[in-house]
């Protein structure tokens, strides 16, 4: 059984693990998600370092699988009797789990040579991001704790597809334009990881893509103090990232166009809407074939309305 133990604050996680005991815990970060709820980043790992501590000792088989790469994370090794297993993307640092000779393809699915205990593998994903190779060498750790062989490994990694709509989830219009509806949920972590995803699929720094890249962003719920300055970093990355249009949706994420407008050099345009139907009316005028279009927010903006549109259009 594999499950997630979730949490809205301190204790929640080790409840959940007296329910359900883990025997084998993985840790993949600790981001600003939730920062609202929780108050901090320290909080959060208090949060999530419960689930290394619920595991048992490593001589009767507990493992913690932690991320090398994270150091709130790395440093949950000091909280668990577990034997630990260390998973890294980073070329220079000593980890059990390693991606090394990273690529992406033109639709930022990453390719990678997955290494366990002195035995590779080559993995292609299916899935778009960078920001999935460190997700797949987690669920590697897990595979080979529970028996599978590297290469049975990296040939279930490769085969894998998503499961969830609106999470990354790319369609090509007729006319050349790529929807990428990202809008299941938002934190600013993973808005930033959405936005280099962007930046590479509008082909940034490739010469000849003559692809634009317009970044649609809505609010990013439950961050509590950081709440405004998460939203004009999204709209400084955005812009840092040479999106021609930046569309902010919604009052709570007006402040993504004081980041945009504040980056230096920036020279493409910046728009608020109230809403997703204006949001599709301003990128009506504005698309081009051949434009990238990402929409991004929490799920409770329900930004997912705009991709579908865009979608819709194609039908008619």
């Amino acid at each position: 059984m594999i499950l997630e133990m979730s949490a809205r604050g301190i204790g929640h996680i080790a409840y959940l693990a007296g329910v359900a005991p883990p025997r084998i815990g993985a840790v993949l970060n600790v981001g600003r998600a939730h920062a609202g709820e929780f108050g901090s980043a320290d909080a959060v790992a208090k949060a999530k370092g419960e689930l290394v501590e619920a595991l048992p000792a490593a001589d009767a088989g507990g493992v913690a699988v932690l991320n090398a790469d994270d150091p709130n994370v790395a440093a949950m090794a000091a909280r668990t009797s577990a034997r630990v297993v260390t998973t890294s993307v980073d070329p220079g640092r000593d980890a059990d789990v390693r991606a090394t000779d990273i690529g992406l393809d033109d639709l930022g699915r990453a390719s990678f040579c997955l290494s366990i205990g002195g035995t590779s593998a080559d993995v292609r994903l299916r899935l778009h991001g960078r920001h999935h190779v460190a997700n797949a060498l987690a669920a590697a750790a897990v595979a080979a704790e529970l028996g599978l062989d590297v290469a049975a490994i990296a040939d279930a990694l490769t085969a894998a597809t998503a499961r969830s709509k609106k999470r990354m989830e790319l369609t090509r219009r007729r006319d050349g334009v790529l929807v990428v509806n990202d809008a299941y949920n938002a934190n600013p972590d993973s808005t930033r990881a959405a936005i280099e995803a962007l930046a590479h699929l509008a082909g940034n720094g490739r010469p000849g893509s003559g692809r634009r890249a317009i970044a649609v962003l809505g609010y990013m719920a439950e961050l509590g103090d950081i709440e405004a300055e998460s939203h004009e970093e999204a709209g400084r990355l955005a812009a840092q990232a040479g999106a021609a249009v930046v569309v902010a949706v919604g009052a709570g994420a007006a402040p993504v166009l004081d980041g945009a407008r504040a980056t230096g050099g920036w020279q493409g345009e910046a728009i608020a809407v109230p809403d997703s139907r204006s949001a599709l009316g301003a990128l009506q005028n504005r698309l081009r074939p051949g434009d990238v279009v990402l929409v991004k927010a929490s799920k409770a903006a329900g930004l997912w309305e705009v991709a579908d549109g865009l979608l819709a259009e194609d039908d008619q």
